[in-house]
């Protein structure tokens, strides 16, 4: 797992360019901690920070494979899981090797089948390839994508990096706000190829851009299929099995120390148990808490009793992240969120525990398994549910989320239009899921259903687990979501999927002999919030350093009575009114980090 970046330009010489490429290298310095390299040529330039996980000596990047047309050169971020086969499939083909690397396999992969070698590929990537026997760059992203990338076009080529921050770093880049990116933001959605910064756009996942002197090319490579399923049940669970041992055994494979990330839920016990099983027992495991545990709507058991009982069940040398209100409303703590992000997401403890509880896991481990996307693939939500019943007027996950635009000022509230805009991309997100011929309306719905949630709301969910990993340096893997499981599980219909009346049932079939009973029996509980009553008054002290401040450029989106009466309030926060706060403080951290000039409309 690393960071790269890069610049194409057809009309300048890069070669002079290297303090702007430095520049734009050095932000990605926490992506890759343990290693940096340049390569310029004279249109292209590519920096990259390395985070060694596999052959740490022979691995460096940029890698370079000269041609006698030119050179071949690679900056990539990610694993190949399957890069093993490939190699011995190259070595047949008459390729050598001089590294031990998944990233000389990637590079020789498109010596040998150009653009094409993304459908080949089974991991989690990001990589852009420099080919100068044809002055292109071919920039490809996996099938989920799971690793970030975005690009920004200029007149006469274009800038790139695994986050905004590279590109921003480059004088052609103005920081500027972007309208349906502030949409996004505010919603909860992810629309396809929305960069958030004006101007910029993301590699859509399961696609490959190629950019040469007639301009930016789209193709894709892989989508979500519809396939009509043909196995029974047993055999289903068996298939499901077979395919989660293979990708756990993939997805163990390291030079450096693994761990597993574990709450005590279905998803993260179920990956812990085959990783321990398949290691001997020899693996760490870390849970996050936050003290008293108080039941509401979405967790109804606490985890930790739960993880220690996975853990002692597995035989792992388990570690328990205790955190406390200090800790998650530290205004350094939510400085660094906001810069590891790009994006004022308002996630509020949500993302400042996962730094803290990342930045803990990094002191003894540089390889984390994480449980999530279970839920999106296998039907864990409860509202997931609630489609099954009857027709959704909206995303599903919206239905629990109160709107949170009440905090901004009623002009902006005015421009962003968010109900007509939400409602414009429910129906674009329907419209590409593709279905089989003749599917009852139920199937319909939930195969809309699974598809809404893998394309719109999966993408927020690996970009927050990413940016709060690497702001670490801390590579976490997601076994869930690998592309055969998911194609697999995707196409299964509803009544198999939910056979005994439960959420997940076909993942806690598939695991039922490696789990306690109690693990087995327990209903979905949610990603843990703080329930300490002080952090709303935590929250209301952060908001009013910018009510002190009457000239703020907060309140350019802030609606300041609104803000003055959140802050100003008692007793804990209403949820609505809380996600505006978190909303707000995030805002204003961004503005003052990135200092972006406001043009929304």
């Amino acid at each position: 797992m690393c960071g790269f970046t890069g610049w194409v330009s057809y009309d300048r010489d890069l070669r002079a360019e290297r303090d702007t490429l430095d520049a734009m290298t050095a932000t990605m310095a926490r992506r890759g901690p343990d290693d940096e390299g340049v390569w310029a040529g004279e249109h292209a330039a590519l920096g990259h920070r390395r985070l060694a996980i596999i052959d740490i000596d022979g691995g460096a990047q940029p890698m370079r494979a000269d041609t006698p047309d030119g050179p071949v050169v690679l900056v990539y971020a990610g694993e190949t899981y399957n890069f093993t086969e490939l190699r011995a499939e190259l070595r047949g083909r008459g390729h050598r090797f001089t590294t031990a690397s998944d990233t000389e396999v990637v590079l020789r992969a498109y010596l040998e089948w150009g653009p094409a070698l993304a459908e080949r590929l089974n991991g989690m990537f990001a990589f852009a390839i420099w080919d100068g026997r044809t002055e292109r760059l071919v920039m490809v992203r996996d099938r989920l994508g799971v690793k970030p990338f975005y690009y920004f076009p200029t007149p006469d080529g274009v800038l790139f990096g695994s986050e905004p921050k590279s590109i921003l770093a480059n004088p052609l880049a103005e920081p500027a706000l972007d309208t349906d990116g502030l949409r996004d933001v505010v919603s909860f959605i992810s629309t396809p190829g929305h960069g958030f910064w004006a101007g910029m756009r993301t590699v859509e996942p399961g696609t490959v851009v190629a950019v040469d002197r007639g301009g930016i090319r789209t193709d894709v490579y892989w989508t979500l299929p519809a396939t009509e399923h043909t196995d029974d049940l047993d055999t289903t669970v068996s298939h499901i099995r077979e395919l989660q041992e293979d990708i756990v055994t993939r997805q163990l494979v390291a030079d450096v120390p693994l761990c597993s990330l574990l709450s005590g839920g279905l998803d993260s016990s179920a990956l812990t148990a085959l990783a321990a099983k398949a290691r001997d027992g020899r693996l760490a495991t870390f849970a996050v808490g936050f003290g008293e545990f108080i039941a509401d709507d979405l967790r109804g058991t606490s985890d930790t009793a739960f993880a220690r009982e996975v853990a002692a069940h597995a035989g792992t040398d388990h570690h328990e992240i205790a955190l406390d209100t200090g800790m998650l409303t530290d205004p350094a703590l939510r400085e660094r969120v906001v810069r590891a992000n790009d994006v004022p997401w308002g996630g509020g403890d949500a993302y400042a525990s996962l730094l803290l509880l990342f930045q803990a896991v990094r002191e003894r481990s540089t390889v984390a398994l994480s449980g999530e996307t279970a839920d999106e693939v296998f039907g864990g939500y409860r509202w997931t549910h609630w489609s099954a019943e009857r027709e959704p007027e909206t995303f599903s996950w919206l239905t629990l989320v109160p709107p949170r635009d009440g905090i901004l000022t009623p002009e902006l509230r005015e421009t962003l239009d968010l109900p007509d805009y939400v409602h414009d991309r429910y129906a674009e997100a329907r419209a590409r899921t593709a279905r089989l011929p003749g599917e009852s309306g139920l199937e319909r719905r939930m195969r809309e259903d699974s598809h809404l949630h893998l394309t719109v709301l999966l993408p927020l969910l690996l970009d927050r687990k990413d940016r709060m990993s690497m702001a670490t340096g801390l590579e976490v893997r997601v076994p869930y979501c690998d592309h055969r499981l998911i194609e697999y599980v995707h196409n299964v219909p509803w009544a198999m999927k939910t056979f005994d009346g439960r959420e997940k049932s076909l993942l806690r079939a598939a695991v039922a002999d490696v789990l306690p009973r109690s693990v087995l029996d327990r209903v979905k509980s949610h990603y843990p919030q703080t329930q300490d009553a002080g952090y709303s008054t935590a929250l209301r002290t952060l908001a009013r350093r910018y009510l002190d401040e009457p000239g703020h450029r907060l309140f350019d989106l802030v609606d300041r009575e609104r803000l003055t009466a959140a802050a100003n309030g008692e007793g804990a926060l209403e949820i609505g009114t809380r996600l505006g706060l978190e909303l707000a403080l995030d805002l204003g951290v961004w503005l003052e980090e990135y200092s972006p000039s406001l043009k929304p409309g």
